[in-house]
């Protein structure tokens, strides 16, 4: 019985160690990405992929946005 409870005991800390790690990281990984996403260099690049998709496909307002359909 001492040593199911031992082994419990050392599978609840290692979960609660764990999920603490994984949790750093993840905010570690979420500040990079949003500190990517405000640099200048990025939103000029995305503002340029916004454009050519504008002049690619003008008066467009996307998929299904005229209220056409295929629907039966």
């Amino acid at each position: 019985m001492a040593g199911k409870l031992t082994v419990l005991a050392g599978f609840g800390a290692g979960y609660v160690l764990g999920a603490k790690a994984g949790r750093e990281r993840y905010e570690q990984i979420a500040g990079k990405a949003q500190q990517l996403w405000r640099d200048p260099r990025v939103q000029q690049k995305a503002g340029q992929a916004q454009q050519l998709v504008k002049d690619k496909a003008p008066g467009s307002g996307g998929a299904g946005s005229n209220g056409e359909g295929d629907a039966a």
